[in-house]
């Protein structure tokens, strides 16, 4: 069934990203290596945001919301680590918990037409979160690196 695949998929998004970001602490929640970027604790409530965004969107039938000035001021008011984490882990675990409870039908069944995977089975949401998370995931082990620490390698623990 798909839907299995798709929830394993997603454990395996968040375990790669919390091994790989699992170096960072509170200390460096507003560590920001340049202007105009995103702190430390702001890269992870957005890759957070961004999940519920798509599954909200996944299942919306107006598709995805595209105020994104409105997302961005809820990530720039992000300021602990520590939150930015417990928002990372309840986006995955809803994300688990709402496609764990459809149908293959329904994951089938195509996106609203639209700038954002307009037209495309709604199940491969997923793999543009994987795509997502897996971006901010690597700005964040360059970030670790730009303070001192070494990131775990996000497939296996060492």
């Amino acid at each position: 069934m798909i839907r299995e695949g798709l929830v394993e998929q997603l454990e395996s998004i968040s375990e790669f990203f919390e091994r790989s970001t699992s170096c960072l602490s509170e200390e460096d929640s507003a560590f920001l290596p340049r202007d105009g970027t995103f702190t430390t604790a702001q890269q992870i409530a957005h890759t957070a945001q961004t999940i519920d965004w798509f599954v909200d969107g996944m299942f919306n039938p107006s598709g995805f919301d595209l105020d994104f000035e409105k997302h961005t001021k809820i990530t720039m008011a992000c300021s602990s680590l520590d939150s930015a984490r417990d928002r990372f882990s309840k986006a995955v675990a809803n994300a688990i918990e709402v496609i764990g409870k459809k149908s293959d039908g329904e994951l089938n069944q195509s996106l609203p037409d639209g700038p954002v995977m307009g037209g495309a089975p709604r199940f491969a949401v997923v793999g543009a979160i994987a795509d997502h998370t897996a971006h901010h995931r690597g700005a964040l082990t360059v970030y670790s690196r730009l303070l001192g620490k070494v990131p775990k390698m996000p497939y296996a623990d060492m």
